[in-house]
């Protein structure tokens, strides 16, 4: 039987849930958003009557298709299937563009993904920017509330923001997304966002003094949404802070001294 490609439907969830379950030590969040992302662009890979992939489209602000959830079941690796649906997702792309929806698909990948890699160098990707994402425990630090506030484009200042695994271009379009997607707080006058639905944060205002400030005030919104474990996304440019950084607590997944974290771009006609 030939695979299918097709939208995901609510009998579809088991077995998302259990590629979660067997996707980066059970980490995957993709059982956690699957009723969210029903009907929005979200596709599946059938294969004899078992869902052994997914992939989503999602709109970003400045007319973007983001790629995310690219996902295949880990005893149908190595098959093609990741190409299948990745080639799926480039002719999405592509209708969206002739109708006006967008003008680019971008992506986000950690940096020993090869093969996400590799698919998009092949099919007409490049990297756009590059970041450090590193990680920090809850429970080994003394949290202290932030407040929270009403983010203004003054606080956006980066030219592209991380909300989570996602990344948009500063514009008044995105400032609204943001409003809708991510919560600001600020900590003695240093400011971060974390997106509504994750841990992952990023701080508008960058160094060692201030991520020192901001630390606990993060941890403090990690442990009210009852996680472990928090991430914070840094830009490139933080490489000769690391030594300090790993001072502070925060550990990288791998060890390495390069940006962790590729943002890819690829213009459609």
């Amino acid at each position: 039987m030939e695979p299918l490609i097709r939208e995901a439907r609510p009998g579809d969830r088991p077995f998302v849930e259990e590629m979660a379950r067997l996707t980066w030590g059970g980490g995957d969040y993709l059982a956690r958003v699957f009723d969210e992302w029903l009907g929005d662009n979200f596709y599946v890979l059938e294969l004899e009557g078992k869902v052994i992939g997914t992939a989503k489209l999602t709109f970003l602000p400045g007319r973007v298709g983001w790629l995310e959830g690219l996902r295949v079941h880990p005893d149908y690796r190595g098959r093609g299937y990741g190409r299948l649906l990745h080639s799926f997702m480039l002719d999405l792309g592509e209708k969206l563009a002739q109708k006006g929806r967008i003008e680019a698909l971008e992506f986000a990948t950690y940096f020993l993904n090869r093969e996400s890699i590799s698919l998009a160098e092949k099919t007409g990707f490049s990297v756009k920017a590059k970041f450090f994402v590193f990680s920090a425990r809850t429970e080994d630090l003394e949290g202290e509330e932030p407040e929270r506030v009403e983010p203004a484009m003054s606080d956006l200042t980066l030219g592209i923001i991380p909300v989570g695994w996602r990344f948009v271009r500063r514009s008044g379009e995105a400032l609204e997304w943001i409003k809708r997607n991510a919560e600001v707080y600020d900590i003695n006058g240093f400011r971060f966002l974390v997106s509504k639905k994750e841990t992952t944060f990023t701080p508008l205002d960058v160094g060692l003094a201030t991520l020192r400030t901001m630390l606990p005030a993060m941890a403090w919104v990690s442990g009210e949404r009852d996680r472990e474990s928090f991430d914070v996304m840094l830009t490139s440019g933080v490489k000769p802070l690391l030594p300090g950084l790993k001072r502070l607590g925060f550990y990288l997944w791998d060890e390495t001294d390069e940006p962790n974290v590729l943002v890819f771009r690829k213009k459609l006609k």
